[in-house]
């Protein structure tokens, strides 16, 4: 079972905005009439409940969404680039490039992971009764892009957990229609497994957790790779061989319970069914004794205790019954984030309100020069041609509104002194 992967996303880029005037026969003063350009489209994943795994992202590792279409004469805006669609199963994590936490629960979420570019003004947007004919448009800005990371936890209601060899393949074979590898030596099973307890008006998800030893939730044995699993389950079914092979079975049930709180998600804390496995092994009166020593043992940290036998069937009948009894009635799902669509194009004018020295600041290089850092800025001129005369007195004054040249001036810049932001480096003569 493949329950992580890392890909790469990227959005696409931002159409650039046109340079055009209206030039007809007869139309005077026809003006500007550049095109905005299309947004870049979305990495977006998708909740696909046929999907069982992770494993479709192992051989494919780089998805990048559609470029958004350049802007064109006559106002024609360009088109928005396609999103690229990544579909994921059911309780698949991930955190988003921007830092937004993602869990995908319930099929047809859906949730952007890397955003596409905005696409750039056209000249038409810069048109104002001062600047009637303006030379310039905007640049597509590029969309996010960066590894991610995507983990997979199991939805299931009640997770079995127990050392290895104490019989949960066993147990989940009997309780359910579901078919793990049973075999009789430790760690047969390695990948979680998954069955239902039909009741007559409800039914429970059981998770058959790969067996935990001591050390598992530091990285020991195989348990550590699945105790992730066990986080979205609402009640525990802890199985304790009555006769194990090694070890004694109060010491094998609090090595499982130092791991789950090792962990660190708060799994012990989840409601606990004891079972204690193999009861067919013993004399009658034995497991009666054991029973009850368990039960004055644990007292209410336990929702109970009962003995059980995966061979002979004795006592499951009697644990379906208390699991469907004692699972919640609603088991509150964690909000998926979900992908809102946004504005076919950006607002007319931005007006840029820097919080405080937050918005931006200004540092003086070793050769004197000045450095202005702030993604507001970059981005402001990472969207304009600095080599274009209009767009660069833009700039200027987009600088002037903004309180950059103010700060300049605060931090000692004087006439022709090197101004870099980003990659632009120009000399500024104010």
């Amino acid at each position: 079972m493949y329950d992580k992967a890392k890909i790469w996303v990227e959005g696409g880029g931002g159409g650039n905005g046109s340079i055009s005037f209206r030039r007809e026969a007869h139309v005077p003063r026809g003006g500007p009439d550049g095109g905005d350009g299309g947004h870049g489209g979305d990495v977006v994943l998708a909740c696909d409940p046929s999907r069982r795994d992770l494993g479709a992202l192992k051989g494919s590792k780089h998805f990048r969404a559609q470029r958004g279409r350049h802007g064109e004469g006559s106002n024609r805006h360009g088109a928005r680039g396609e999103d690229r669609e990544i579909p994921v199963p059911p309780g698949t994590q991930a955190t988003a490039v921007d830092g937004s936490s993602i869990d995908l629960v319930t099929a047809g979420q859906r949730a952007v992971v890397a955003r596409g570019g905005r696409g750039g003004h056209g000249n038409r947007r810069f048109a104002n009764s001062t600047r009637q004919a303006p030379r310039f448009a905007e640049k597509g800005s590029s969309g996010e892009a960066d590894w991610i990371e995507l983990r997979l936890k199991l939805l299931a209601d009640v997770g079995l957990v127990g050392l290895p060899n104490a019989g949960k393949s066993s147990l989940l074979s009997r309780l359910t229609r579901a078919a793990p590898k049973v075999a009789d030596y430790p760690f047969t099973t390695i990948s979680p497994v998954l069955g239902t307890i039909e009741g007559e008006d409800r039914q429970a998800v059981v998770a058959d957790i790969p067996g935990l030893i001591e050390g598992a939730a530091g990285g020991a044995g195989l348990g550590h790779e699945f105790l992730a699993h066990v986080e979205r389950c609402s009640m525990l079914v802890h199985l304790v061989d009555l006769a194990p092979l090694d070890g004694d079975p109060v010491a094998n049930y609090e090595t499982v319970r130092a791991e789950l709180t090792a962990h660190g998600a708060g799994l012990e804390r989840l409601p606990e069914l004891i079972a204690l496995s193999k009861r067919d092994l013993l004399p009658i009166e034995r497991v009666e004794a054991e029973v009850a020593a368990w039960r004055e043992r644990l007292g209410d940290r336990a929702l109970g205790v009962l003995a059980i036998s995966s061979a002979t069937g004795e006592g499951l009948d009697e644990l379906r019954r208390q699991v469907l009894a004692e699972l919640p009635e609603t088991v509150s799902a964690p909000a998926a984030a979900v992908a809102a669509d946004g504005d076919e194009f950006e607002a007319e004018h931005r007006v840029y309100r820097p919080a405080g020295e937050g918005g931006y600041w200004v540092e003086r290089e070793e050769d004197g020069g000045f450095r202005i850092l702030g993604r507001g800025v970059e981005m402001l001129f990472e969207r304009h041609d600095t080599k274009n005369e209009e767009a660069l007195a833009y700039l200027e004054q987009r600088l002037k509104e903004m309180g950059v040249l103010a700060a300049l001036d605060r931090a000692g810049f004087a006439a022709g002194d090197d101004v870099r932001i980003g990659e632009h480096e120009f000399e500024l003569h104010i």
